[in-house]
């Protein structure tokens, strides 16, 4: 480049020097340039030097063929490098990815040539002698895992004549191949995918044909054998189940064309294929299902939702229209926790099924789940401020519903800080913003722990907020900021006339006796400051004034609040004098 080469140039030049080694370097050079190029993850040293001693086609792995890494870097005429933090190999740079990817005649099939390698290294003689229930490969064959899991991707991008003999040979045990515990230790969704015994989960070669999503070789597994197409794994997916889940839309229509296929078969979720197209957004998948006479587009699942239900708390749109279309869909129905899918959809803050399901008049705009959570509430607590809105425009919404600790959707707003929705609901004329939740907090007093000034702002605005109200423990707003700190916040609430800088709780502490406490000097002033504040309730005076007076010096408290250190002991509450 030095010398006035592009870096294609410099790419093009040394691919052409690696060609023109011998032709066992030159295959070594290009197959590691290959393998970590087209690769689905960043590939292990281990990994890369025992691939590049595979031969395709061959019973079992000559350990004579396998490469050192400095052997392969060598031939690769400085392309290839290792990461020494994490012990992957890589290209030199990211511009050599790209460079390949635009000169795609570099390699010849790749992928279908990756595909080839796996498969021949999962029919190996001494991995199908490996225990079938293994949850991770052993030390000698640092391939395994890869191997598991890819050879399918790159099978579904490119799959040549003879990768589908060897992938029938491994699919046609696959349940007693370690292969069959890998791939599904992968899926996110999957629970042990082997039974308490150790047996394997049923999940046959037709289910990893599936899985895969492989055309090709799923009509090969129809031509050579016959299949139980409606055979459960242990979670009771059938092959159809997998590939909806998978959202392979051409196999599913193979698999429907099959005679005496069950479209509609439950698994031990209760969920059919449709369930898993509505959750998963496969509309061209549902569509298909919905297609069919043999197929209930409203079955619940063991929890009682709905493919309707998954649709809308996912946000799928299209699918939530497909459905709302059906008459024999309850656009209502609730599961067991009382939650319909308008519900789930305001859960989710997905605003446009949320939307749909409230423009139908047979769809309950107040439903309340089990634990007394009404529409409104769900929004505040995630602050989806769309739904909010949408919501609080239709006057058959209550903004005061309380759930069964006594929240309502403003106390929720106010707890996560969600402020948008905190001035939208005080906008309704109707709402009442001083409503105590079943601990007698209010939200001004959620607010005021919560040090947020902006919100704490808002509800002083409103003349219905009484900043004295106390909760079950006799706490009020004022008592939580001068604990916490919150000089701002206790300035505003001053500012209040029917403030009471000295209500007692239940202990008897008074705001000034928490900010002497914990030391907050600034507030002593503030509160000191207010001709109606009685001093007295700071704890201070008689005999123990020396030790208050000594922790508030060594905290900050200012001579200033120490002027009142002779008053009357004893109206002294219980917490403090248990302290000192």
């Amino acid at each position: 480049m030095s010398k006035g080469q592009g870096v294609g140039d410099v790419y093009k030049t040394t691919f052409e020097r690696i060609k023109g080694q011998e032709s066992a370097r030159s295959r070594l050079g290009m197959e590691a340039i290959m393998w970590i190029a087209y690769s689905e993850r960043p590939l292990q040293l281990e990994e890369l030097c025992q691939v590049l001693g595979v031969e395709v086609g061959s019973e079992d792995l000559n350990e004579d063929n396998v490469p050192k890494i400095q052997t392969i870097m060598n031939c690769a005429l400085g392309l290839v490098t290792v990461d020494s933090s994490s012990s992957t190999v890589r290209l030199v740079h990211f511009t050599l990815q790209e460079y390949i990817l635009v000169n795609p005649t570099l390699f010849r099939s790749p992928h279908s040539m990756i595909a080839e390698v796996c498969l021949t290294y999962l029919n190996f003689t001494h991995i199908w002698g490996l225990s079938p229930t293994l949850s991770s490969p052993p030390p000698t064959s640092p391939f395994l895992e890869y191997a598991s899991c890819f050879w399918g991707t790159h099978a579904r991008r490119e799959t040549s004549e003879y990768a589908i003999p060897l992938a029938l040979k491994l699919l046609d045990r696959f349940d007693r191949h370690i292969s069959c515990k890998l791939l599904l230790l992968k899926e996110p969704r999957e629970r042990q995918p082997f039974d308490m015994e150790g047996n394997p989960m049923k999940f046959t070669g037709l289910h990893a044909g599936a899985f895969l999503g492989v055309l090709e070789i799923m009509a090969s597994l129809f031509a050579t054998r016959e299949w139980d197409l409606n055979a459960t794994d242990l979670h009771g997916g059938t092959a159809l189940a997998w590939a909806v889940r998978k959202g392979h839309g051409g196999v599913v229509q193979m698999l429907l064309k099959q005679e005496g296929v069950i479209p509609d078969a439950v698994d031990i979720w209760g969920w059919t294929p449709l369930s898993w197209a509505a959750e998963g957004g496969c509309e061209r998948i549902a569509k298909i299902l919905l297609g069919r006479n043999d197929v209930d587009p409203d079955t619940p699942g063991h929890s009682g939702r709905t493919p309707l239900s998954l649709a809308a708390g996912q946000g799928h749109e299209g699918i939530v229209k497909m459905l709302l279309q059906r008459s024999d869909v309850d656009p209502d129905a609730a599961d067991n926790c009382g939650c319909t899918p308008l519900t789930f959809a305001v859960i989710r803050g997905c605003e446009g099924t949320a939307k749909m399901l409230l423009q139908r008049r047979d769809v309950d705009p107040n439903p309340v789940d089990r634990d007394g959570h009404a529409l409104l509430s769900w929004a505040a607590k995630g602050g989806y401020e769309g739904v909010a809105e949408m919501l609080l425009q239709r006057s058959d919404i209550s903004p005061n519903t309380a759930d069964k600790d006594g929240h309502t959707p403003l106390s929720w707003a106010v707890i996560y800080e969600h402020v948008g929705i905190v001035r939208m609901i005080l906008e309704r004329s109707d709402v009442d913003p001083d409503r105590p939740d079943a601990d007698g907090r209010t939200p001004l007093s959620r607010a005021t722990e919560n040090e947020d000034e902006a919100i704490v702002e808002m509800l002083l605005q409103r003349s219905d907020v009484n900043p004295d109200t106390a909760d079950k423990s006799g706490r009020t707003p004022l008592s939580w900021a001068a604990e916490g700190g919150h000089e701002a916040i206790v300035e505003m609430i001053l500012q209040r006339s029917s403030a009471n800088p000295n209500t007692a709780d239940k202990r008897g502490r008074t705001p000034i006796s928490f900010a002497v406490s914990y030391g907050h000097s600034r507030i002593v002033d503030l509160l000191l400051g207010q001709k109606a504040a009685d001093p007295s309730t700071a704890d201070i005076g008689g005999p123990r004034s020396t030790l208050l007076a000594t922790r508030s010096k060594s905290e900050g408290v200012t001579e200033k609040s120490l002027q009142w250190s002779v008053v009357d002991p004893g109206i002294a509450d219980k917490g403090i004098s248990k302290q000192l």
